[in-house]
C-alpha cells in the first residue's frame, strides 16, 4: 500500500534538508517539500533525522565459524550499525586462483541477511593485463591491491593494465603495507603514477568496518544503487534520534559517535531494526553485479 513519510530531516554531509517521500512497492516513487493534496496514509518523522543506510567494507567476516557466531557477527557488524550492504573481497595470490576463489566467497555469503558486493584482493605483483580481463569478465567491481614496496609498482606495465580495464575501468585502491622511512614516498609514488597514466583507482585505502565515502562509491559504481535516496530508488534507510546532540553532525560523525541514537533500519522497504530487535533474515541478501563503475564520475 503506498504511503508518504513526511518532514523528513534528510542528512547529507552535514545538511539536513526537510522534505517528505512518497512510497509505493517499498520504493522511493517520489521526493518533494510536500505532499498535501495526497490522502494517502502519513508518517510523521519530524522527531528523525534519516540517513541512506550504510554500505561498509569488511574483509574480515569469519566464515569458516560456526553459523551462530556468523550470525552475530552480521548482527553486530552490520545491522545494528545501520548497514545494509557490504563490500567485502576474496584474495588471490596467482590469476588461476580467481574463479575458484569467487565462487567459494558467493557460497560462504549464501546466508547473508543483507546486499553485498564482491571484490578482489591482490599483492601488486599479481596485477597484470590478463587477471583485469578476467576481472571484466566477472564483472568484479574494485581490486584492492597489497603494496609492500615502491620497486613492484615501477616494475608493472601500466600502459597495458589501462587498456585492459576499458571499458569497464573497475578501480584499483590501495592497501599500503609499510611500516618505515619509505612509506610516505610508496604513497606519493602510487598517486604520481596513477595520474600520469589515467589509472581509475584512489589515493588512499579504505577503512575495514567503516562506511565507504560517497565518492568510493561512487568510483566502484555502487553509488546510486546503494547509499542514496532518490526518486526510484531503493527504500533503504536509517532513522537517528533527533536531539541536540545529533543536530550539526556530519553522517560519519553520526554512525562513529551516535550509534546509540540509531532506532530504525530499513532495507528495500522492511524494518531490520527497531530499537533492540532485530529481524535477521539468513539468505535474503542479493549478490549486487556492478555492470559500469566510475560511470557518475566526472
Amino acid at each position: 500500500m503506498p504511503y508518504i513519510i513526511e518532514n523528513v530531516n534528510i542528512l547529507r554531509g552535514r545538511r539536513l534538508t526537510t522534505t517528505s517521500i512518497f512510497v509505493k512497492q517499498n520504493q522511493i516513487a517520489l521526493v518533494k517539500p510536500s505532499f498535501k493534496k495526497y490522502r494517502h496514509m502519513k508518517m510523521d518523522a519530524n522527531s528523525f533525522i534519516m540517513t541512506p543506510s550504510y554500505v561498509i567494507l569488511d574483509g574480515n567476516i569469519p566464515f569458516d565459524s560456526p553459523f551462530n557466531n556468523i550470525k552475530e557477527y552480521y548482527i553486530r557488524s552490520f545491522i545494528l550499525k545501520g548497514c545494509t550492504t557490504l563490500l567485502t573481497y576474496f584474495t588471490v595470490r596467482y590469476e588461476r586462483e580467481l574463479s575458484d576463489k569467487l565462487k567459494q566467497l558467493q557460497a560462504n555469503l549464501f546466508n547473508c541477511p543483507i546486499d553485498y558486493v564482491i571484490a578482489i584482493r591482490i599483492p601488486a605483483r599479481a596485477l597484470s593485463p590478463s587477471l583485469i580481463r578476467r576481472c571484466k569478465k566477472e564483472k568484479i567491481p574494485v581490486i584492492f591491491v597489497d603494496i609492500s614496496s615502491s620497486e613492484k609498482l615501477l616494475q608493472l606495465p601500466w600502459g597495458w593494465i589501462r587498456e585492459a580495464m576499458f571499458p569497464y575501468n573497475a578501480p584499483l585502491i590501495p592497501i599500503f603495507q609499510l611500516n618505515n622511512d619509505k612509506a610516505e614516498a610508496t604513497k606519493q609514488l602510487w598517486i604520481k603514477i596513477m595520474k600520469e597514466e589515467g589509472i581509475p583507482s584512489m589515493n588512499a585505502p579504505l577503512e575495514n568496518g567503516s562506511p565507504i565515502p560517497n565518492d568510493a562509491l561512487r568510483k566502484i559504481g555502487i553509488y546510486p544503487l546503494k547509499g542514496t535516496l532518490f526518486n526510484g530508488g531503493e527504500l533503504s534507510y536509517n532513522f537517528y534520534l533527533k536531539n541536540d546532540r545529533t543536530s550539526g553532525v556530519d553522517e560519519f560523525e553520526l554512525f562513529k559517535y551516535y550509534n546509540d541514537k540509531l532506532l530504525v533500519t530499513v532495507h528495500k522497504g522492511t524494518v531490520i531494526r527497531a530499537g533492540k530487535n532485530v529481524l535477521f533474515r539468513p539468505g535474503h541478501g542479493e549478490y549486487v553485479k556492478i555492470t559500469t563503475p566510475s560511470f557518475y564520475i566526472v
